[in-house]
C-alpha cells in the first residue's frame, strides 16, 4: 500500500508541475489529457470560466475497450472537429503526469492534422 501512495503522490506533483504553466483562457483554453489502462479521455476547458467547452473519450468513440495508439487517433480526430464546430483555433496542451509519447502523443498528432494549433 505504501508504494500505491508513493506512485499516486509522484503522480499529483508531475500534473501541479505542469498544471501551473499552463492556463486555459477564452482565447486559448486547455486541452486536458487523461489517461487509464483501458481508455483515453480528452477535454478542451476555459478556466477562467470554469466551463468545459467540449469533450470526448475511447468509450464514446471506440466502444469496450479503448487503450491503443489508434483509438487515441481516433479520439484526437473526434475533438478536433467538435473544436472546429466551436470555431476553437488554437489550445494550450496539458500532458497531465503521462509522458509526452504513445497515445497521448498520437492524440495530439490527430488534433494537429485536422487544424488544431498547439
Amino acid at each position: 500500500m505504501n508504494r500505491q501512495k508513493r506512485i499516486q503522490g509522484q503522480r499529483k506533483r508531475r500534473q501541479m508541475r505542469v498544471r501551473k504553466r499552463v492556463r486555459g483562457d477564452g482565447e486559448r483554453p486547455r486541452l486536458a489529457v487523461f489517461r487509464s489502462h483501458r481508455h483515453i479521455y480528452a477535454q478542451i476547458i476555459d478556466d477562467e470560466q470554469g466551463k468545459t467547452l467540449c469533450a470526448s473519450s475511447s468509450r464514446k468513440v471506440c466502444g469496450t475497450y479503448g487503450g491503443t495508439v489508434e483509438h487515441a487517433k481516433q479520439v484526437g480526430s473526434d475533438l478536433a472537429a467538435k473544436a472546429t464546430a466551436l470555431e476553437i483555433q488554437a489550445v494550450r496542451f496539458d500532458r497531465g503526469p503521462y509522458r509526452y509519447h504513445g497515445r497521448v502523443r498520437a492524440l495530439a498528432d490527430a488534433m494537429r492534422e485536422k487544424g488544431l494549433k498547439f
